[in-house]
């Protein structure tokens, strides 16, 4: 069984997720590091060189080929608007919502042009969070709301619902 961690960019799937897969003594893989190795670009590069539809696409395509057992995964925030990959990555997974507001993602995100973040130009990350919350509520099996926690707090959270699930 695997443990997929979704949510806004900044809500801490890759922090927590590297300390949630050593407290479960499982591997851990970041699909944003997965999707730039299948480029050779950065997330900006990529977003930059093959347009927002396409990062999508090779998204979906990415994560839709990716195989672990006893695996925590963060995924990229834009992983929900591929429902393929979506689809297999939940065969064999709990899928955990790491719920913040929007204000708090803009404040943990230090710089939105560098970081890499699947956004139509233009975009708030307010807006962002409108069109993106209910494709996270729609895929998860657990949601916790991080608005606040530190990432010890974040991480006994997701111990404790996994153990309750």
């Amino acid at each position: 069984m695997n443990v997929v961690l979704i949510g806004m960019p900044g809500c801490g799937k890759s922090t927590v997720g590297v300390l949630l897969a050593k407290a479960l003594l499982y591997q851990f893989e970041d699909t944003d590091l997965l999707l730039q190795n299948a480029c050779k670009q950065s997330l900006c590069d990529l977003l930059e060189t093959q347009g927002l539809a396409a990062f999508k696409a090779i998204e979906n395509r990415v994560l839709s080929s990716l195989v672990c057992d006893n695996c925590v995964i963060a995924t990229g925030g834009s992983a929900v608007y591929g429902s393929e990959a979506m689809a297999h990555l939940k065969q064999n997974a709990v899928t955990v919502y790491l719920k913040i507001t929007p204000e708090e993602a803009a404040a943990r995100i230090q710089n939105i042009t560098t970081r890499g973040i699947a956004m139509p130009a233009g975009c708030t990350l307010e807006e962002l969070y409108r069109e993106r919350a209910p494709l996270y509520e729609r895929y998860a099996d657990v949601t916790i709301d991080c608005t606040g926690l530190t990432v010890e707090a974040c991480v006994s959270a997701v111990s404790e619902a996994l153990n309750r699930s």
